[in-house]
């Protein structure tokens, strides 16, 4: 008896590590058609990571919290405060945001602000005269960081 209810445990136990394992190689191969990132360890992310390792978010979207700085062929969030005011670009990267958003929001009120914005992470376009670390576009979320 003993030995009928360990089979059936252990058929049952094959299956669901089957099933599972299909459902995992299902989602795999649906992540790797979409470009865009699921958990959320890599979607919210410091803006040093991005940085650094711009190849592991080409294509993106992505959270980051950094300063900042909208200006004539400057628009940019950096790293850090310092990081702008002493001219260091390539620890910032170019923001455009659409039209759409724009018209939502005052982008002025967010201006010389640390803030948390979302956007697709290209890291091909560079900015104005390709000073930056990166660009983020598509840009759908935009809030002050207290």
């Amino acid at each position: 008896m003993k030995n009928i209810l360990l089979i059936i445990y252990l058929s049952f136990f094959s299956l669901s590590c089957a099933q599972n394992s299909e459902s995992k190689n299902n989602s795999n191969s649906s992540e790797e058609e979409s470009s865009e990132i699921i958990n959320f360890e890599d979607y919210d992310i410091s803006m040093l990571r991005l940085i650094v390792t711009p190849e592991k978010y080409h294509n993106k979207t992505v959270q980051i919290i950094g300063y900042l700085n909208l200006e004539f062929e400057g628009n940019a969030i950096y790293f850090h405060q310092e990081d702008y005011e002493k001219g260091s670009s390539r620890n910032g990267i170019w923001v455009s945001f659409s039209d759409d958003l724009v018209k939502k929001i005052d982008l002025k009120k967010y201006n010389k602000k640390y803030v948390i914005i979302v956007g697709k992470f290209d890291m091909n376009s560079k900015g104005h005269m390709g000073m930056f670390g990166g660009s983020l576009k598509n840009i759908s979320r935009l809030d002050e960081w207290h």
